[in-house]
């Protein structure tokens, strides 16, 4: 297959720290080369891929200092992407704009499957799907769909770990770790008290928030920080780590008791979730949004409610089999599982594309042979008729 993947222009793909969308971009890019598909990635220019890279922008954005109108990249992007889908460079567009892409898309004959990373539960999302019913979505949990009800979901792939770069720790260590953006609904101060209450020491490796303070999430995220978060940073066994690349977070993960989850908002997957587990590490977390689906509990990880519960699964969380996390993540989250889902969904967009084509030409034909046929027969004998009147006129 000829597939364009099309990557937000934020964070390089591989991303170099935070990044899961991009990481997941990434992989499944690989493994779609690696089995013989013809693949452009559509991403920021500092990207690195075995595909063909058409840059969207010069370097990811999160990465310049000067923080700029998203509105103007996004436009830039569908630029780039949509004129060569238009002359036919593709056989399907993978989207990962969420619903940006959606407008271009009903414009081409070319189908354009898009991957929902991000929350549902937003107020005007259901009249962008109820306007575009026909355009295929996938999700990434089972429960991220349940906001959307009204959207052309066409299948669930779960995201996929790169377990070499997440290698197997059968040991563990002493600490928890918390790895995550500053923001409160990932509950890094939750993370803190359920730690210090446990009496057990505490990494956090988290990503500060975005230095565009015109936007008013990048406000609340950083007042959240020096409001709630950093006091409690100060305390005994809490270390700040920040945010961390690839090698430092599979050691961080790997030599963990446990990584604390403790969210506040639906999340739609939690990559976090998946790449502790591929190094053994159980996962403590909320029930909210996908971690029913990516935990097993009580076999994988254990899931609380409340922080007097999360602090009684630390003490219990040494019973969980650290082999029985990597197995699962073999299993369940791998690039080859992942990319073999997507190739399912992949193949019956494109036939059932293929068969809404044909089912429109045969009733082109059908047309030209039942009615327009005889109606221009009909035309024809009157207008012979008309020139043999006119004719005898003369």
């Amino acid at each position: 297959m000829r597939i364009a993947q099309v990557a937000p222009p934020f964070e390089s793909v591989p991303p170099t720290h935070y990044g899961g969308t991009e990481r997941v971009v990434s992989l499944l890019t690989e493994e779609l080369v690696r089995r013989g598909h013809d693949v452009t990635l559509f991403a920021s220019g500092d990207s690195v891929t075995s595909a063909r890279l058409i840059p969207t922008v010069d370097r990811a954005l999160w990465r310049q200092a000067e923080q700029r109108d998203p509105l103007i990249f996004w436009s830039l992007t569908l630029g780039e992407v949509y004129p060569r889908v238009a002359r036919g460079d593709f056989d399907l567009v993978h989207s990962h704009l969420d619903f940006i892409a959606l407008p271009c898309a009903a414009l081409v004959d070319t189908p354009t499957v898009t991957t929902l990373h991000g929350r549902l539960d937003l107020r005007d999302l259901p009249r962008v799907y109820s306007h575009f019913a026909q355009m295929p979505v996938i999700s990434i949990s089972d429960s991220q769909r349940e906001p959307l009800p009204e959207a052309n979901w066409v299948g669930t792939v779960y995201n996929g770990v790169d377990l070499e770069q997440f290698p197997f720790n059968p040991r563990g260590g002493d600490y928890l770790v918390f790895l995550g953006r500053v923001s409160p609904e990932k509950g890094l101060d939750r993370a803190i008290r359920i730690a210090r209450r446990a009496g057990l020491p505490i990494k956090v490796a988290a990503r500060m928030p975005l230095k565009n303070m015109s936007e008013a999430g990048a406000r609340a995220d950083w007042n959240y920080y020096h409001v709630v978060v950093e006091p409690l940073l100060k305390e005994p066994d809490v270390e700040f780590v920040g945010e961390v690349v690839d090698a430092v977070k599979a050691e961080l993960l790997g030599n963990a008791r446990a990584l604390l989850f403790p969210i506040d908002w639906p999340e739609p997957f939690g990559l976090v979730m998946a790449e502790a587990m591929a190094c053994g590490t159980p996962v403590i977390a909320r029930p909210r949004g996908s971690v029913p689906e990516v935990i097993t509990d009580g076999v994988t990880g254990l899931i609380g409610e409340t922080e007097d519960e999360l602090v009684r699964l630390c003490g219990r969380v040494d019973r969980i089999n650290r082999d029985a996390c990597r197995a699962e993540t073999v299993r369940r989250f791998s690039p080859q599982a992942m990319a073999d889902g997507y190739e399912l969904i992949f193949r019956r967009v494109l036939r059932e594309e293929e068969a809404e084509r044909f089912s429109k030409t045969v009733q082109a034909a059908a047309f030209w042979t039942d009615e327009a046929v005889p109606e221009l027969a009909r035309a024809g004998s009157l207008l012979g008729a008309g020139s043999a009147s006119s004719l005898q006129a003369d």
